[in-house]
């Protein structure tokens, strides 16, 4: 569990340096290029443990950590493991708000559930 952790860290830290010196164009590109790790069935951690090593992580960053940069770390960290995950961006109209979330098989694994009936999905990557 440890690693994973540092591992989330080292990610939050690589999106916080993309969307600060980058900006999001960059960050989406990096998210969507990045494809699932093949990994042998049942042999990597379950997808609750990363993002719970995720969660940690986010608490022991050294700012805020904001939905985008969660998400986007949270994907690849996933990924690696071999999860099929998928970034979803989100908005509301009215108050205009904006959301980030992680889905595997359309399930969402690192928000609550039911941000599909706050927000319309705008992009998946």
């Amino acid at each position: 569990m440890k690693r994973h952790v540092i591992e989330g860290w080292l990610l939050l830290l690589l999106f916080d340096c993309v969307l600060r010196f980058r900006g999001f164009k960059t960050l989406h590109e990096i998210v969507r290029r990045r494809r699932v790790r093949p990994v042998g069935a049942a042999v990597g951690p379950s997808s609750e443990l990363l993002c719970h090593a995720m969660e940690l992580a986010c608490v022991f960053y050294f700012k805020r950590v904001f939905c985008l940069q969660r998400s986007s770390a949270t994907t690849l960290l996933l990924r690696s493991y071999g999860w099929d995950a998928e970034m979803v961006v989100g908005a509301q109209m009215l108050p205009f708000k904006s959301h980030a979330w992680v889905e595997i098989k359309g399930a969402i694994v690192n928000d609550k559930p039911y941000m599909l009936d706050l927000y319309t999905v705008l992009d998946r990557c």
